[in-house]
């Protein structure tokens, strides 16, 4: 069962159709965007000591970001061409050779992402409209409704009026997080093949980071 603090998101009935174990969970925090405070800092400094290059390398053969790696292909996305979230961020690590703090939102959901291998996003809840969903987009749609042209049958996320991002790709201008947010929606899509424990533990961490309790 959810928790009372994770809202489960709609599922358009054709996408339920065809992957009926896709779903999207989400939760409201009351946050504004901020330095990370020196406990997050440290926590991301021991995650980047333990993410060596040995555990990227073996990364995708894990059944999690397997799970999202085949998902990616069944949507249309080359996940050796975009790389999976969890994947960019271990490649990231090998690069940066750690992983340098941001702000305190995107660093909560890099942590979350590498302690479950579950991607996350956020939104300013306060420019969404209604709960949000997955769905197909529709002929002649604009991420955004007037941003770029989508292309037919991409899946979206979406509120009640328009598609606020591409699934895994982009996000419509205007939706993400800024300076002045005040609310911050944070969701995660799950595909078959991952755990609901996992998506659930991966809001939890963004939620607590951003509370100051993790």
């Amino acid at each position: 069962m959810i928790d009372s603090e994770l809202e489960e998101g709609w599922i358009a009935a054709e996408l339920a159709a065809e992957f009926p174990d896709l779903r999207l969970v989400s939760t409201r925090i009351d946050a504004r965007p901020r330095s990370s405070p020196p406990d997050v800092k440290s926590r991301l400094r021991k995650l980047a000591d333990r993410y060596t290059g040995g555990k990227a390398v073996t990364l995708r053969q894990q059944a999690v970001p397997w799970a999202y790696r085949v998902f990616f292909r069944q949507v249309g996305i080359d996940p050796d061409e975009h790389r999976t979230p969890v994947e960019a961020i271990a490649l990231e690590r090998m690069r940066a050779g750690g992983f340098p703090s941001r702000n305190v939102l995107d660093d909560a959901m890099l942590i979350a992402t590498v302690e479950t291998s579950v991607p996350v996003m956020a939104f300013d809840e306060d420019a969404l409209t209604g709960p949000l969903g997955l769905r197909l987009a529709g002929a002649d749609e604009r991420l955004g409704g007037d941003g770029r042209p989508l292309s037919s049958r991409q899946v979206v996320v979406a509120d009640a009026e328009r598609a606020v991002a591409v699934l895994f790709l982009d996000m419509a201008e205007g939706r993400g997080v800024h300076p002045r947010t005040e609310r911050i929606r944070v969701a995660s899509v799950q595909v078959k093949g991952v755990p609901d424990v996992s998506v659930e533990e991966a809001l939890w961490i963004v939620r607590e980071t951003l509370l100051g309790d993790a």
